[in-house]
């Protein structure tokens, strides 16, 4: 996942954009503007750790040169924070990869609201390079999450796996749809990412 200017520079040179890189506004102001995102209450960062495979996003340029195996790995570091690395083929093939830091937005204290920087840590003290990560929806066994971002620019649906259920897939959107996003604008890192239902025919 990726964000706005306030990040362009961590993207130049061919670097990727994926899940920890999220640009927030900050929530929606009152009066003419949609409400406060809802987040997933009681997330278990350490059962989030691993690696995640893109299923579906809003489209933005930070990602345009991805093409295909667009993936978000997560690990714990010593001081409590999270490596990111995510990391995608571009469309001659080649792995690009980028690596970030993701940690608590001491704002809200909430593990379901973490901040992801990927510029230079000694840019770290600034607060326009780091962009918001939120988990909106969780799989109770940590199979799939939705991620997005305040603004509602940004969303993406993680799996464990390249491919999740139908079922799956609808529930997320169904959570998204609810908080005012534009899923119809979603868009599946495969035609095979979301299985079909039990009962299709072909």
């Amino acid at each position: 996942m990726s964000f706005p200017a306030r990040t362009a520079l961590t993207w130049r040179a061919g670097l990727i954009g994926l899940l920890a890189a999220l640009c927030a506004a900050g929530p929606a102001a009152a009066g003419g503007a949609e409400a406060a995102l809802e987040t997933v209450a009681d997330v278990d960062l350490d059962r989030y750790m691993g690696r995640w495979h893109q299923i579906a996003l809003l489209p933005n340029r930070f990602q345009a040169m991805c093409a295909a195996d667009t993936t978000a790995t997560y690990s714990r570091l010593p001081d409590g924070r999270v490596r990111v690395v995510n990391a995608c083929r571009d469309d001659g093939g080649t792995l690009q990869r980028a690596e970030g830091v993701a940690r608590l937005n001491d704002t809200y204290d909430d593990p379901a609201r973490l901040e992801v920087r990927f510029a230079p840590a000694w840019l770290g003290f600034l607060p326009f390079v780091w962009g918001d990560y939120w988990i909106l929806a969780l799989e109770p066994d940590y199979s799939a999450v939705l991620v997005g971002a305040p603004d509602r620019d940004y969303l993406w649906v993680l799996a464990r796996t390249p491919r999740i259920p139908r079922e799956t897939y609808e529930r997320l959107l169904d959570v998204a749809r609810r908080q005012g996003f534009d899923v119809t604008a979603l868009r599946l890192e495969r035609p095979d990412a979301v299985s079909a239902p039990p009962d299709a025919t072909h």
